[in-house]
């Protein structure tokens, strides 16, 4: 077994405990939108108070700016199970982009136990915040039941469908996602081989693996074995945001409207 293959089996075993004790989408389904509204409504509350400066625009300026909206729609990994909403990757992100001159500012749409057909069925109500870019997080919890691949797919597609259809003008980033290897070497290879597809298909980017160089090891995870930890996530951040930053650099940051 490669080294690959322990750090997912330990990865995703882990997560196993995470979908048994989340939502289940058969059953919580109605509670959905009311979990997510609040992870959402936190995570704004924050950023509405946080400092702006960096995206004001001198009184006598001949142009205005604005800062772009960046939405992190996925499971229990975005929304930052165990941490406190600034010190999940979301908001790190939001941060180091700060800090290096192409502000954004951050909603973090995370559901723990989510899979794809619950994000289908979601990403319509997420979406009545306009958004410059949606970073998609969705599928462990796929794999980790053992769903099929090609149902993954199909509702990775309409997530993506909706949000050109309600928001044509939003970029798309897609992260990839990989399959426990105990499901055999078929099933693993089918269900990551679904990302590479969608990204290419959709002309959108593929994200690398949200948990390289996390996973596995101990003491960047909390005491789960598969949520990181604040150092965790610093790391997560560091990868993810390397992988957006060129994407966040080509928002557009035109005053809307006159």
């Amino acid at each position: 077994m490669s080294m690959k293959e322990v750090v997912l089996r330990i990865c995703l075993a882990g997560l196993a405990i995470v979908v048994a004790c989340g939502s289940d989408d058969r059953t919580n389904s109605g509670r959905n939108s009311s979990e997510t509204k609040d992870n959402t409504s936190i995570t704004k509350g924050a950023l509405d108070t946080a400092p702006v400066s960096a995206t004001s625009t001198p009184a006598s300026s001949s142009s205005s700016v604005r800062t772009p909206v960046v939405l992190f729609f996925g499971t229990s990994l975005t929304a930052g199970l165990g941490l406190a909403p600034e010190q999940a990757f979301p908001a790190l992100i939001e941060k180091k982009a700060q800090a290096e001159g192409v502000p954004i500012t951050v909603v973090n749409g995370g559901l723990s136990g989510e899979t794809t057909a619950g994000a289908a069925r979601r990403i319509d109500w997420v979406l009545r915040t306009p958004v410059d870019l949606i970073v998609i997080e969705s599928g462990a919890n796929d794999a980790l039941r053992g769903l099929s691949p090609e149902a993954a797919r199909g509702n990775l597609e309409q997530v993506i469908a909706v949000v050109k259809q309600k928001q044509p003008a939003a970029k798309i980033a897609l992260i990839q996602i990989e399959a426990p290897p105990n499901l055999g070497p078929a099933y693993t290879r089918s269900f990551s081989a679904i990302y590479a597809d969608i990204a290419r298909k959709e002309g959108i980017p593929l994200l690398p693996f949200l948990l390289d160089g996390v996973a596995g090891i101990p003491r960047l995870n909390q005491a789960d074995g598969i949520h990181p930890n604040v150092a965790g996530e610093q790391i997560v951040a560091d990868n993810l945001w390397r992988a957006l930053k060129p994407i966040v650099a080509q928002l557009d940051r035109a005053e809307k409207g006159g």
